[in-house]
């Protein structure tokens, strides 16, 4: 693997030091890359990249839902442990000590672009900056989420105002914004469904993920530090609404596009978790949708990422032009992923794998043999690689294994479990069985054989012959992680 370093001495910051650029994109579950989809999602440049590195195949977010997740990355913590519970940073623990900090402090010049949502949003991301660099970010161009662009102010909004496009777009998202139609209803207004799909209104060009692309590779052409830098690079989307280009859905318009591999609705538990069930129905729009709206909403969402793709590419291109491709760490992964019509649901913050599994793609510096590594790794593992490959000290508190030796070419790896929470309940999978549990009452509420059923049609907690499972599952792994919380 071409002989690289991985722990560079922090004392020593200089040119020769590998940079890192990180590419968080916001909802693109595991399968919808090209090289993973059986050549249905055109990703040339993701492919290319997985062609140059190592790719994991079950790697799995911390939450099915994007601050929680997006927590577990900055902190190396379980969500029950830094206690972000939702997207406006509900019950966070102030002070937690991060991966940037630390990356920064060996040496790095640290910086974001783009969607980072590491704190409660304020109108205005300006306001957030101070928070950003208590984080450890040095340097912060940040945007917000897609739906984000239609109450608040970043340096997108403000490009699109420029060109007079920003009116059009904030009420196109707000027509598609679940959370809107109440106040929809309000002002005697209907929105549409959260399935429509249709292109943004405007040219490509001024997509945010596009635009995105461009910033983050003049970024790289105009950076003149002395040291080495770390880039976070947030897309917003493959995220709703469904607003790819018309361009980009043109790709697809003569392709089969497969429906997923199971429709079978969740069965009602009779417990706690029914709620959340109804919660994403509700937020899918899913009563409504039948066969073809799936169907178009993967060829649209299938588009958003061949968009983001391009933009990658591009930043792949100014790293070749300036050199840096033999001296910077590419990695690419996502917040969390996306249900597209499993189990006939759309959206995310379930822990069906569309939902908790995501792609993970770690390029060294000039790159290597292609490797698929397949054990069971988690998100908090990446960040303390990340750590690691920095020659940064350790997060204080981290739950987080550096699986730097599997980059290496190694395999002294095993991680017994993975574990993802939301909104109360949390996941824990094992190589054969998922269990789902209402943390507050400490109640299992789902289970899946995972060898007889991968695509986890069949929640068996109430079942007899699988009482020992929930009950090894349990004592072994939820009531000793909950316990210091003071729930076990």
């Amino acid at each position: 693997m071409n002989g690289i370093e991985l722990n560079a001495d922090a004392a020593e910051p200089g040119p020769a030091r590998p940079n890192i650029v990180w590419i968080l994109s916001d909802q693109h579950r595991a399968d919808a890359i090209g090289a993973n989809s059986d050549g249905v999602v055109q990703t040339p440049n993701l492919d290319a990249l997985m062609a140059e590195a190592t790719s994991f195949d079950s790697n799995y977010c911390q939450g099915p839902l994007c601050v929680p997740a997006r927590a577990s990355l900055l902190t190396q913590r379980y969500v029950s442990d830094h206690g972000v519970e939702d997207n406006t940073w509900r019950n966070g623990t102030p002070g937690l000590p991060t991966t940037v900090q630390q990356i920064r402090d060996a040496g790095y010049h640290t910086a974001a672009l783009g969607k980072m949502h590491l704190y409660k949003y304020p109108p205005d991301v300006a306001d957030g900056e101070p928070i950003m660099h208590e984080h450890g970010f040095i340097e912060v161009d940040e945007v917000l989420g897609k739906y984000g662009n239609a109450f608040g102010r970043s340096p997108y909004t403000d490009y699109l105002a420029e060109r007079g496009q920003l009116e059009a777009y904030a009420w196109f998202l707000e027509e598609r914004n679940p959370h809107s139609r109440s106040t929809l209803a309000e002002r005697g207004m209907e929105g549409k469904a959260h399935w429509s799909t249709d292109p943004a209104p405007m040219a490509a060009e001024d997509h945010p993920d596009a635009w995105l692309g461009r910033r983050t590779a003049d970024w790289i052409t105009d950076y003149q530090g002395d040291g080495p830098f770390f880039l976070w690079v947030g897309f917003p989307g493959p995220h709703d609404p469904w607003d790819a280009p018309q361009e980009y859905v043109d790709l697809y318009s003569d392709k089969e596009i497969p429906l997923p591999e199971t429709l079978e609705p969740p069965v009602p538990g009779g417990n706690s978790f029914d709620r959340m069930l109804d919660a994403v129905a509700d937020y899918g729009s899913s009563a409504t949708a039948d066969l073809d709206t799936i169907r178009e909403v993967r060829r649209h969402y299938y588009a958003g990422v061949s968009m983001i793709d391009e933009s990658i590419g591009l930043i792949m291109d100014q790293l070749r032009k300036r050199g840096m491709l033999d001296n910077t760490w590419i990695v690419y992964t996502s917040d969390h992923g996306e249900m597209l019509g499993d189990h006939g649901l759309f959206t995310k913050t379930l822990f069906y794998e569309s939902s908790v599994r995501v792609p993970l793609v770690v390029r060294p510096p000039g790159g290597q043999e292609p490797r698929t590594f397949s054990g069971l790794t988690e998100h908090i593992d990446l960040a303390a690689t990340l750590c690691e490959l920095a020659g940064a000290e350790p997060v204080q508190g981290s739950s987080g294994r550096s699986f730097a030796d599997i980059l290496r070419g190694g395999s002294d790896w095993d991680r017994e479990v993975v574990r993802s929470e939301c909104e109360g309940f949390g996941m824990w999978r094992t190589n054969g069985y998922k269990l789902v549990v209402d943390e507050s009452e400490l109640v299992p509420v789902q289970l899946f054989d995972l060898r007889r059923d991968p695509l986890e049609n069949l929640n068996r907690v109430a079942e007899a012959e699988y009482q020992l499972v929930v009950q090894n599952l349990m004592t072994g792994h939820v009531l000793p992680d909950l316990k210091h919380r003071g729930r076990g």
